[in-house]
């Protein structure tokens, strides 16, 4: 399985996970069909539409209506199937989650076939995980997720050092985003489980 085609699935994958989250945000706020579906593009795609403009690129949605499809069949999967998802815990939660460590992985499989070091293509997948969330927040009048002491685009941090130490030892690409994917998941989970967080900033009086 060739690069683009591995990116272009997680691409996919990451869409639909985060526009159910960005939908059902929109829900839990009652905006109709069209504002949920605007929130679910801008989580979407608002990282990677950053990403790609830094890199020079026409964004990736702009190529093929895909994108705005998957994000529509998002729309109509909370629409039409969101009570049924609604009793099990934590499922919006996942969903965020599952969309934040893909987009991060394609952020920076992207940045690397675009030539760019390492440390470049992971701070490209953090913005390609995180940027979209912090969209979201802004349109639906919430204080960013990135901004909480609650661990978020750190994981994307760490999720993408996992990566660029396997590929280091030579490991395939392949490999190394599925163990990238564990990582940044695994991370988010167990931060929010055990309450992890980074130290909080307070001004000295």
């Amino acid at each position: 399985m060739n690069n683009e085609l591995i990116i272009y699935i997680i691409e996919l994958l990451g869409t639909f996970a985060f526009a159910i989250s960005g939908i059902r945000h929109a829900a839990a706020k009652n905006f109709d069909w069209f504002g949920g579906y605007v929130c679910g593009v801008a989580v979407a795609i608002g990282g990677g539409t950053i990403r790609d403009v830094m890199l020079g690129t026409t964004p990736f949605w702009m190529t093929t209506p895909i994108y705005l499809i998957c994000t529509a069949v998002a729309l109509l999967t909370v629409a039409f199937f969101g009570k049924w998802m609604e009793p099990l815990k934590n499922a919006w939660f996942v969903f965020d989650t599952l969309g934040l460590a893909l987009f991060t992985i394609a952020g920076i499989q992207k940045s690397l076939a675009f030539g760019q070091p390492f440390w470049v293509a992971i701070i490209m997948g953090c913005i390609t995980g995180s940027a979209g969330g912090v969209i979201r927040d802004v349109l639906l009048n919430n204080e960013p997720v990135i901004f909480h002491k609650e661990i978020y685009a750190m994981a994307c941090v760490l999720g993408g050092v996992v990566y660029w130490g396997l590929e280091a030892i030579g490991l395939s690409a392949e490999v190394s985003a599925i163990i990238s994917f564990i990582t940044t998941c695994a991370i988010r989970f167990l931060a929010v489980r055990y309450h992890l967080s980074l130290p909080v900033l307070k001004e000295k009086k």
